[in-house]
């Protein structure tokens, strides 16, 4: 097992003296994935397993730079850094399951998005709603919406009340573009249940 060299280590000491915000966090792992001479997989399995939810934020946006070429990093995203705790390390696996689909292309990544959302944890499915928001300002959704309205939709009522949020506040975002499509889909759901009731009231929020 490697360890953390030096650099590195000077470099995670800098960025847990800022606890908001994911900018820095981004900067410097786009500083690491451009030096050539790194094990760049071999860091960041190091870094999800950090005591700072900055250094598993690093090695979290790390994997999503790397599964594009690599499958064993975007499973290492689904099963481990889904688990952990800190809602920091969350919103980058987010925003690494992103750039992973950007990478391949929003179209070639949908069979990927179905499965994440397809998953039993919620921070998986979170993942690729909130990742992928706004949706269609993506070009794969922005020409075909409805099928992102599909495959938020699914999750109307979801246990989670976290995935529910998510899903609202996705389906308001393309509801300001495609009203009628929204509106369209939100006509079939059954608004007894309460939690179909909630993520309703999400979308209609202002």
């Amino acid at each position: 097992m490697m360890t953390l060299d030096t650099n590195l280590t000077t470099l995670l000491s800098h960025l847990t003296k800022t606890e908001h915000g994911f900018k820095h966090i981004i900067s410097a792992g786009d500083d690491l994935i451009k030096d050539e001479n790194l094990n760049h997989f071999e860091i960041a399995q190091e870094l999800i397993k950090h005591e700072s939810y900055q250094g598993r934020m690093l090695g979290t946006y790390l994997f999503g730079a790397l599964c594009a070429e690599n499958i064993s990093a975007l499973k290492i995203l689904k099963t481990q850094v889904s688990k952990d705790e800190n809602w920091r390390v969350q919103e980058m696996l987010a925003k690494a399951f992103d750039y992973y689909a950007k990478q391949i292309g929003y179209k070639s990544a949908l069979p990927e998005i179905e499965n994440w959302l397809s998953d039993e944890n919620p921070n998986v499915v979170r993942a690729v709603i909130e990742g992928l928001r706004i949706w269609t300002s993506r070009p794969c959704f922005k020409e075909n919406p409805e099928i992102a309205i599909q495959l938020i939709s699914q999750h109307n009522q979801n246990e989670s009340e976290y995935v529910r949020k998510s899903v609202g506040n996705a389906l308001r975002d393309i509801s300001r573009k495609f009203p009628d499509l929204v509106k369209r889909k939100t006509a079939e759901w059954n608004l007894e249940d309460k939690r179909i009731a909630f993520t309703s009231k999400l979308i209609l929020k202002k």
